[in-house]
Formats: C-alpha cells, sequence, structure tokens
C-alpha cells in the first residue's frame, strides 16, 4: 500500500491546461466588469468592488501554524511554526451595495501580514502579504472562465439593472423553490450570486477557497472552520434578514463581546481526474482526501466596524488571491481569469475614489 505522501499528486506546470478561447473569453469578463463597474459608479457617485462589495466587518487577528505538521502538510507558508497578523474582512458576493435581505454567498478574506519572499503579483513582487479569499461553499459555481463570463454577464443584469424589490422577490421565490425541490431529492444549480443559499450566521460558516491553488510540492485546497466555543452556537443558526445591514450588526455586536477561532485545513488532491483543477464546480470527495489541519485563526475581541476601520478595509485595502508566494499559485482557469478581473476591478476603484493602493506592511496600518 502506497504511503499517504505517494498518494497525493505533485505539483507540476502541467496540472495546468488553458482552456479553448480562453483569452478571448477573458476579454469579454473584463469588458463587462468594466460596464458594471461604471453603472455602480454612476448610481453611487463611488466606485466599489467588482465583487463582493459590500463589507460586513473587518478584523485584526493572528495565523498560529501548527507545530509537527507532516511533510505533504508543512509546505509553503505552513511549512514551520510560526505566527503571522493577518487583516480578515467579511463580504457578501455582488459587485453592488445590497441589502442583506438579497441571499448571496458570504466571504471570508484573509490578509496574512510578514510572508517573505517574491510575490508572483508582478506590481508589487516585494509585498509582505499573502492573501486567502474563500466563500461559505466547496466550489466555485460557475468552475471554469467560460461559465464564469455568463455568471459575469448575468450579475451584472440583476445586480445592476433589476430594482433592489424585484431582485429580493426573485431571492425569495428562488429559495421557496429550492426549499421544495430539496425535499424530492433535488438541488438547484446555484449561481455566482448564491441566490439558493439560506440565510445563517455569517460567522458560524465554514469557508473554502473553492478552487485549486499550489500547496508547495502539491496541490490543496483550504478551508477555515469555525471552532471555539464562542462560535459552535452559530453554525447553521438562521438569522433575519429584514435589516439591509444585519451581518454587520451581527458582526459587530459579537466581536464587542467575545473572541472567536478558526481552524485553517488543507484537502490534498490525491486524483487530478476526481479532483479536477480546470473545473472548480466539482466537488474533490472528503472521503478520498478529508480536509487536515495545518494552523489555527484568533480573533480577539474588537470593534470591528469603526468609521476609520470601515474606510480602511473597504476602501484601502485590496484582496486577491495572486497576492502570494510562488508556493501557493492560484490553479485553473477560473483563478486565471479572476487574477485579471480582481486586479482590473482595485485599479478602477481605487483610481475613481482617489484612495492609495499598496500592501500593508504592518498590522498597525488597519486603525482601531
Amino acid at each position: 500500500m502506497p504511503s499517504p505522501r505517494e498518494q497525493y499528486v505533485r505539483y507540476s506546470d502541467d496540472v495546468e491546461v488553458k482552456q479553448p478561447d480562453e483569452d478571448k473569453l477573458i476579454h469579454e469578463t473584463l469588458d463587462s466588469v468594466g460596464r458594471m463597474g461604471q453603472r455602480v459608479f454612476d448610481k453611487h457617485r463611488h466606485a466599489m468592488r467588482g465583487a463582493h462589495a459590500k463589507g460586513h466587518g473587518g478584523l485584526k487577528g493572528e495565523l498560529t501554524i501548527y507545530d509537527n505538521l507532516p511533510t505533504p502538510l508543512a509546505q509553503g507558508l505552513f511549512r514551520e511554526p510560526r505566527t503571522y497578523p493577518v487583516m480578515i474582512r467579511f463580504s457578501t458576493s455582488p459587485g453592488d451595495i445590497m441589502p442583506d435581505g438579497m441571499s448571496a454567498f458570504r466571504g471570508m478574506a484573509i490578509k496574512v501580514i510578514g510572508v517573505e519572499g517574491s510575490k508572483l503579483f508582478s506590481s508589487e513582487p516585494d509585498a509582505l502579504t499573502q492573501d486567502f479569499l474563500m466563500i461559505n461553499r466547496p466550489v466555485f459555481p460557475s468552475g471554469n472562465v467560460a461559465r464564469y463570463l455568463n455568471e459575469q454577464l448575468l450579475q451584472e443584469k440583476v445586480v445592476v439593472r433589476a430594482p433592489e424589490e424585484a431582485q429580493q422577490l426573485l431571492t425569495t421565490a428562488l429559495r421557496t423553490v429550492n426549499a421544495v425541490t430539496k425535499k424530492v431529492g433535488i438541488d438547484l444549480y446555484p449561481t455566482a450570486l448564491g441566490i439558493t443559499v439560506p440565510e445563517t450566521h455569517i460567522l458560524g460558516e465554514t469557508y473554502y477557497t473553492t478552487a485549486a491553488l499550489r500547496y508547495g510540492d502539491y496541490i490543496a485546497k483550504i478551508s477555515a472552520v469555525p471552532i471555539s466555543d464562542s462560535l459552535q452556537p452559530l453554525v447553521g443558526k438562521t438569522v433575519e434578514t429584514n435589516d439591509s445591514s444585519v451581518l454587520r450588526d451581527l458582526i459587530v455586536d459579537f466581536f464587542r463581546q467575545q473572541p472567536a477561532e478558526y481552524e485553517l485545513r488543507a484537502q490534498l488532491c490525491t486524483n487530478l481526474e476526481t479532483m479536477p483543477i480546470e473545473d472548480a464546480s466539482i466537488p474533490w470527495s472528503e472521503q478520498e482526501s478529508p480536509y487536515q489541519a495545518i494552523a489555527k485563526l484568533t480573533i480577539p475581541v474588537q470593534e470591528a466596524f469603526s468609521p476609520a476601520r470601515r474606510v480602511y478595509v473597504d476602501e484601502v485595502l485590496s484582496f486577491n488571491a495572486w497576492h502570494c508566494i510562488a508556493e501557493h499559485r492560484p490553479l485553473g482557469s477560473i483563478q486565471r481569469v479572476r487574477r485579471q478581473v480582481y486586479e482590473a476591478s482595485s485599479r478602477y476603484r481605487h483610481e475613481m475614489n482617489q484612495q492609495p493602493k499598496g500592501e500593508p506592511r504592518s498590522i498597525e496600518e488597519m486603525p482601531d
């Protein structure tokens, strides 16, 4: 029987395969993102992120890499026990500021600070940051660059053109239909907006990178799982979303009173056919390769949405999975298109809002 290390797929440049018409599809996606960004700017007289525009809180914390990890897990950032300061942003997926009653995927973006070594992001190769972008679903619904374009065009129409009342009616209708179909064993296809996802407490969610990334000598996906006693009552807890900013209030109220801990876990690829790189919509079997603990994310009591912190987190900071060391290079066409989309969106947002653009070098740059 092969050892666990021999079962894991080794990273090589050959694991990625450029998709048909990929460059053309990325160009069309960027065009749609540009149109959407301009329309959102015209609506608010303020530029927003092309995705995850609405932030619900910004937090300071620490990421502690576990000691004595086996070799396949002791890779890249996680190769040795160490504690890093981190900045965290919770958000919702649409590229506009929508009421929390409109169901959407929730996001957790983690920026690790003090990570030495050249970064893949060419505009800031000397940055000291490593980003991990996650949503509360283990797969990325659109999966590849072609479907990502279709989802972007849908988001452009739904989020920008449809009145908010119509969007919320659509959300309510789809939730109802999805609840009924699940009873007979059918699960509706979720769009990139997450419009069939039920409303549960944002801090009780498990978050996933959804798409693959290089994990040193191997390939993996990463998750962040709530583990502290303070978070356990929130797992799966449904919440009322009549208030347009209820998710912000939940985060602010929680961290004014108690800390939280999440555990980072890595799922290593064991089979490129059943765990594909180029289609992020296909789940990787946790029976074949379970998520394994690699680090703990600790978030102390703090003010999560002070005026100064909100401006810094929502206006100054940017998050991109390509803010990374080479050992954690994002993989697959969905990651390749997101590299260009996120950078174009960030550049436009910072220029239009006259905000400085650059990676933090110290946790102290985030206001209290």
